[in-house]
C-alpha cells in the first residue's frame, strides 16, 4: 500500500486554491478542501483553527504569488515588474479579487509584500505619502484591469476582439463614436485588448513620474 502524504498546513492551502479556482471562493469549506485531500474534515482542524484562517491563508498564498520587486530596483522597475505579476496571478485565479485586501487578520506574505514594495519607493524618494498614493494608484488599475479581463464575453487575442466585435455590430448611424472606434482600432486586425494594460500602465507612471519630479526635482535621474 503507497503511504499516504501527510496533511500539513500548505497542503490544505493549497487545496483550497484548487477548490477556489474550480467553483470560486464561495465553494471552500472544510468539508470542500477535506474532499479534494480525501480526508475527513475534522483532520483539517489539527492544522488550521477555522475556515475563517483558512481563508486568510488563502489571501496570503495569492500575495506569496506575485512577484516582490527587488531592493535597489528603480521605482519605476518596481512598479512595472509588480503590477505584471499580479496581474497575471489574479487573471489566473479571478477569485481572488475579492480577498486581496478584504481579510481582517493579513498575513505576513501580505504584509512582506507592502513592506519590500513601500521600501523600495521610498529608498527612491518618494514621502510615505507619495509612496502610499502610488502604491493605492496602481493597485486600483491592476485590480480593475484583471476584473475586466476576466469578465470579458470573449478570451482575448487569436483576433477574438474583431470576432466580437462583428457579432454585436454597432450601428454607425445610431453610434457614430463607437463604429469608429472600432473601425479604425480593428481595421487592419493587430488590436488586442491585452496591449492596454501596458499602455494602460504607461500612462500612470508617466502621470506618477511628473509628480515625483515637483516633490523633489533630485529624483528625476532616477
Amino acid at each position: 500500500m503507497t503511504p499516504r502524504t501527510p496533511l500539513s498546513r500548505e497542503r490544505i492551502i493549497g487545496a483550497a486554491a484548487e477548490v477556489a479556482d474550480r467553483a470560486g471562493v464561495a465553494a471552500v469549506s472544510m468539508r470542500s478542501v477535506a474532499k479534494v485531500l480525501g480526508v475527513e474534515a475534522m483532520s483539517l482542524y489539527h492544522h488550521v483553527p477555522s475556515k475563517e484562517a483558512l481563508l486568510d491563508d488563502l489571501a496570503d498564498w495569492v500575495f506569496e504569488r506575485i512577484e516582490l520587486p527587488e531592493v535597489g530596483d528603480t521605482w519605476r522597475e518596481a512598479l512595472t515588474g509588480r503590477a505584471r505579476s499580479a496581474r497575471s496571478v489574479l487573471t489566473a485565479h479571478p477569485w481572488a479579487l475579492g480577498m486581496m485586501e478584504s481579510r481582517p487578520n493579513p498575513g505576513p506574505a501580505l504584509l512582506k509584500h507592502h513592506d519590500r514594495l513601500l521600501g523600495v519607493l521610498m529608498m527612491s524618494g518618494f514621502s510615505a505619502a507619495l509612496a502610499t498614493h502610488a502604491f493605492s494608484a496602481i493597485d486600483a488599475y491592476v485590480y480593475g484591469f484583471a476584473l475586466t479581463e476576466s469578465s470579458l464575453p470573449f478570451q482575448p487575442g487569436d483576433g477574438a476582439e474583431a470576432a466580437f466585435a462583428a457579432t454585436v455590430a454597432p450601428a454607425a448611424e445610431l453610434y457614430p463614436h463607437l463604429a469608429r472606434s472600432l473601425a479604425e482600432l480593428l481595421g487592419d486586425g493587430g488590436y488586442a485588448f491585452a496591449d492596454e494594460f501596458d499602455y494602460g500602465l504607461e500612462l500612470l507612471l508617466e502621470s506618477l513620474e511628473r509628480r515625483v519630479a515637483d516633490a523633489s526635482p533630485a529624483l528625476r535621474e532616477r
